[in-house]
């Protein structure tokens, strides 16, 4: 038990590596860390998970792609990104040493571009992939891979020979049966998985009697699918053998716990960090605070408790 004299042990080890805190910058909304610069250093955080990547570069989609909710944040950006390549070659040398673990989150539209963009980044110098498999999969009518069981299990299965790095694979809370999809990902190779991606939703501007996104539905972050995601999180947690990244409206160290105590190894913070730029350092100290308060030496004792 911590003690006035002793600070509580936040480190956290996921799939072989050790980070000094459980709080991982969400891809999407952290850039590529350099943008964090101004505010803090990201080397307070326990690691970082870029940019969604791409094989080829997307400029993201038209028209409006942020829009405020009463408890939350929609989004339609897209995908932009400057492609595997640029990152690779130009984008990963600058951002390298900003963070003892650096994930790269690496999306596409069919397995083949998978394979080939994973396969890029994994041979370079990044300590963990994340393959988002929330992309819609162009020959299966827009259907996302990450919503069937067999859709999610065939891109993890492809991507798995070429990617000598961890393999997380972030699910997408959209999916007909989030448990069964986590299973066959666990059975095809991944090493971890992260959840949940964002909520599929539509904001209607009333006044102009249209959707507010040119794509009309959009992806609902925030503080208001928290509950829904730390139940999807402990499910999840309970089902799989592998280690379970949690995420979905985040904000204080408090909620920090509350995903470790469903089951997650550790946590990604997006929203929050966009709405205050300095949230995620911030709650960092919250949590730390907490479990010195509760008597909590290490993470592993709240762990899986719920």
């Amino acid at each position: 038990m911590p003690t006035p004299d002793t600070a509580p042990d936040l480190t956290v080890e996921l799939c072989g590596l050790t980070l000094s805190n459980p709080v991982i910058a969400a891809s999407g909304c952290f850039g590529f860390g350099e943008e964090i610069l101004p505010f803090y250093h990201p080397s307070l955080l326990g690691g970082i998970s870029t940019k969604g990547l791409t094989l080829r570069p997307r400029q993201g989609n038209g028209g409006i792609r942020l829009h405020e909710t009463r408890a939350g944040l929609m989004n339609s950006i897209g995908l932009q990104n400057p492609g595997v390549a640029a990152f690779v070659q130009t984008i990963l040398p600058r951002i390298r040493g900003l963070t003892p673990c650096l994930i790269a989150n690496v999306g596409g539209h069919e397995i083949a571009d998978f394979v080939e963009a994973v396969g890029m980044v994994a041979a370079a110098d990044v300590d963990m992939i994340e393959l988002n498999i929330s992309c819609p999969n162009i020959k299966c009518g827009g259907q996302a891979f990450g919503n069937r069981a067999g859709d999610a299990a065939s891109v993890v299965r492809a991507v798995r020979p070429v990617c000598g790095k961890p393999l997380m694979v972030k699910l997408s809370p959209n999916a007909d049966d989030l448990v069964g999809v986590a299973l066959a990902c666990e059975e095809a190779g991944a090493d971890a998985l992260s959840l949940v991606n964002t909520f599929n939703a539509l904001a209607i501007d009333v006044h102009a009697r249209r959707a507010v996104f040119d794509n009309v539905t959009a992806g609902l972050s925030g503080p208001a699918i928290l509950p829904i995601a730390l139940r999807m999180t402990r499910d999840v947690a309970r089902a799989v053998k592998i280690p379970v990244v949690g995420m979905g409206g985040i904000e204080t160290g408090e909620d920090v716990a509350a995903f470790i105590m469903a089951g997650a190894r550790a946590v990604q913070v997006g929203t929050a960090g966009l709405v205050r730029p300095d949230a995620l350092p911030v709650i960092v100290e919250e949590l730390a605070r907490f479990m010195a308060a509760e008597g909590i030496a290490n993470l592993a004792q709240i762990r899986g408790i719920v």
